[in-house]
């Protein structure tokens, strides 16, 4: 798992995403090009104007994303050149993971006229998106509370924002299911055709990689049981009724002792996983919070 507080993974994504968003919207293809892109609307303002500039969420969420909103007004500082007392200057009101109401200031910018309006949308669109996935993620985990359930991400999730929306998905309570191809086993239903069964994809997973975690996707009892004997260490139950779920909860038990973790997937709403809970499955996998998403709705006004 990423510790988001001190990766240098992370914090060099952030630094990266920001800068495709910049290259992206001022039209350019590099970094070095970002210096002599120009934002044609921005320059219709005297080049000396200053301006301070509040953000407002127009709807109760969860807040993620400060550390792209300053990367952006960071980068934007550094190619126009804007340091010391000229630096744009952020005033934030909020931090990521915390529940606002609607209509609540998030943040306070001030500097140059020009650059602030160069980066709102940048800066906004990482805000609102964030935000989204960290609001829907901590209404699922509401759902959850009271239970010994846990919600975890999967890698459905908008491409180029994957650590990103990793990230949000904690903010709002979630956990990180694996962070891509490389982590952690998931072997699924194609895997194991070409593998020739899941014993013997598990068998080479031990090999190749000892200390990864192997989990298995399955579809029925039968599965199920040959998963259970080959010793994944998770066992992701794909469409299973609630019926099959309580056999495969105490199957599990009988077989592993409880060690094997059990997690259910397939298109899981907010009206059904309640009642999966109820047989005692260590974890939901859902796809929707990072891509059924409505972005928060935010506004910037000059002050």
């Amino acid at each position: 798992m990423v510790d988001y507080n001190n990766s240098p993974l992370f914090k060099n994504n952030i630094c990266n995403s920001v800068t495709r968003a910049l290259c992206e919207d001022l039209g350019v293809e590099t970094s070095e090009q970002l210096v002599q892109a120009q934002d044609i609307t921005a320059e219709l303002i005297p080049s000396n104007n200053v301006a301070v500039a509040n953000v407002i969420s127009r709807d109760p969420c969860i807040v993620c994303g400060v550390e792209w909103v300053n990367q952006v007004f960071h980068q934007l500082d550094k190619i126009y050149g804007f340091t010391g007392d000229q630096a744009t200057t952020i005033t934030w009101f909020v931090n990521d993971g915390q529940a606002v109401k609607a209509n609540t200031s998030l943040f306070e910018v001030s500097g140059n006229a020009r650059l602030i309006l160069t980066g709102e949308r940048t800066a906004l669109n990482f805000l609102q998106t964030l935000s989204a996935t960290a609001t829907v993620t901590s209404t699922y985990v509401e759902h959850l509370k009271d239970t010994n359930t846990k919600l975890l991400d999967t890698r459905k999730t908008i491409p180029g924002m994957r650590l990103a929306q990793k990230y949000a998905v904690t903010c709002g309570g979630g956990v990180n299911h694996r962070i891509g191809l490389y982590d952690a086993f998931l072997i699924k239903e194609n895997h194991i055709a070409a593998c020739g069964g899941i014993t013997k994809a598990i068998e080479t997973a031990r090999v190749n990689h000892a200390n990864k975690t192997v989990e298995v996707e399955v579809e029925s009892i039968e599965e199920l049981t040959e998963a259970l004997n080959a010793g994944s260490d998770i066992i992701m139950l794909d469409n299973f009724t609630p019926e099959m779920i309580e056999q495969a909860v105490t199957l599990t038990k009988d077989i592993s002792g409880g060690k094997t973790k059990l997690e259910v997937s397939g298109n899981m709403t907010l009206d059904k996983i309640r009642q999966y809970t109820k047989a005692g499955v260590d974890y939901i996998s859902v796809g929707a919070i990072t891509k059924h998403l409505h972005a928060v709705d935010l506004s910037m006004r000059f002050v």
